[in-house]
């Protein structure tokens, strides 16, 4: 069996986990938390990075520090999974769904500008794949419209955009840190990446149920109460153990994913030379992270008996999102901006292959040898 994912483990997960637990503090906040924030705060040269448990839990923090609310309208791709929706909707806001580009299932930006309303208030892109979307484009419609940009960088860990880290162009931007992302805080995570410092105090209120509890453990103030709206969103010290375990071991699970994700590429491009699929597209200035390697078919009908192929020889080859414009969510929640010319489209074409740390270059060609024998049908 050749699975599609394997968490990444790196060896000190284990001992950094049993340390948690062997300590006085096993909630959120300890060690292994701030020593995994600043690590980010220091790689990415952001002002403010915050652990939760979960990218959704990140989304919606922002959705609060931005004081959504009913009637407000916030843009964003439909191929993408649920919680970048689920944030905004959560907050009454209504979703304006916009068609994506066809070389990236990035967000067309194109097409933004004609869907802002008097009750616009964000823009999310959503870099597909690790692949950054046109953030000049986006930053500066957002600025002439007096937007907020929240970057739904799930995938984008590592990856950059001009040189700029992906989660921090715009506003706020949000990590995952879920099994299946290059790296994990023990099976699910997130982090909030504050760009604006001006959202920084408030940020760890909210994420403190409401109360100002952090700046009283910095003794900042002599006793916390409740301050603001907010909830439980802070991570426990096993969750940034596991994280921290990963993190020491970056560059080589980087490393390690990249030359899967060039080995895919390279053993591929005879069928796409044939017109048989349609490799990845890894525009000019942005700079991927191989969060996945996925291609293309000729239509919902081919990749369904591809995927059979896949399943009878044990291997994990999948498919992704289902348009979230079409789901009945969607339609309650959400409305379509234009013609849906590429989302369902390309989205019913698009093969995602096994990818993850530790994946052995034997089990990359039998992945490899699958295709090729389809092809020759």
């Amino acid at each position: 069996m050749i699975h599609f994912n394997k968490p990444p483990r790196t060896g000190n997960e284990d001992k950094y986990v049993l340390e948690a637990m062997n300590s006085l503090k096993i909630s959120g906040d300890g060690a292994f938390g701030k020593r995994s924030q600043e690590w980010f705060e220091k790689r990415y040269g952001c002002p403010k990075t915050l652990l939760t448990p979960s990218c959704t839990h990140a989304l919606e923090m922002a959705a609060l520090l931005l004081d959504i609310k009913e009637g407000d309208e916030v843009i964003m791709p439909s191929y993408t999974f649920v919680s970048t929706a689920d944030a905004f909707a959560l907050r009454g806001a209504k979703i304006v769904f916009v068609d994506v580009r066809s070389e990236t299932m990035n967000m067309d930006e194109r097409l933004i500008e004609a869907a802002i309303t008097p009750k616009t208030r964000v823009i999310v892109p959503v870099h597909y794949a690790g692949v950054g979307c046109n953030m000049d484009v986006i930053m500066d419609i957002a600025t002439r419209h007096n937007l907020f940009v929240v970057e739904d960088a799930a995938q984008g860990f590592e990856a950059t955009y001009k040189g700029k880290p992906l989660g921090t162009i715009g506003h706020l931007g949000a990590f995952s840190f879920h099994e299946t992302k290059n790296v994990t805080s023990g099976g699910e995570g997130g982090l909030l990446l504050i760009n604006d410092e001006r959202f920084s105090q408030r940020a760890e209120i909210i994420r403190e149920k409401g109360t100002n509890r952090s700046q009283f453990f910095r003794g900042m103030v002599d006793k916390y109460g409740w301050m603001d709206i907010g909830s439980s969103y802070l991570p426990s010290e096993l969750q940034a153990a596991y994280l921290w375990g990963n993190l020491e071991e970056v560059d080589a699970i980087q490393n390690h994913r990249l030359n899967v994700w060039k080995m895919y590429y390279t053993k591929l491009e005879g069928l796409a030379q044939k017109g048989l699929i349609e490799l990845p597209f890894i525009p000019e200035g942005c700079v991927h992270n191989a969060h996945m390697f996925y291609f293309k078919v000729q239509d919902l009908e081919t990749r369904t008996a591809l995927l059979e192929q896949f399943k009878a020889q044990n291997i994990g080859a999948v498919f992704h999102y289902l348009p979230l414009h079409s789901a009945p969510a969607g339609l309650k929640y959400g409305r379509m901006f234009g013609e849906d010319v590429y989302t369902t489209k390309e989205s019913e074409r698009l093969v995602r292959l096994p990818l993850y740390y530790g994946i052995s270059n034997e089990e990359i060609d039998a992945v490899c040898d699958i295709l090729m024998k389809w092809s020759a049908c």
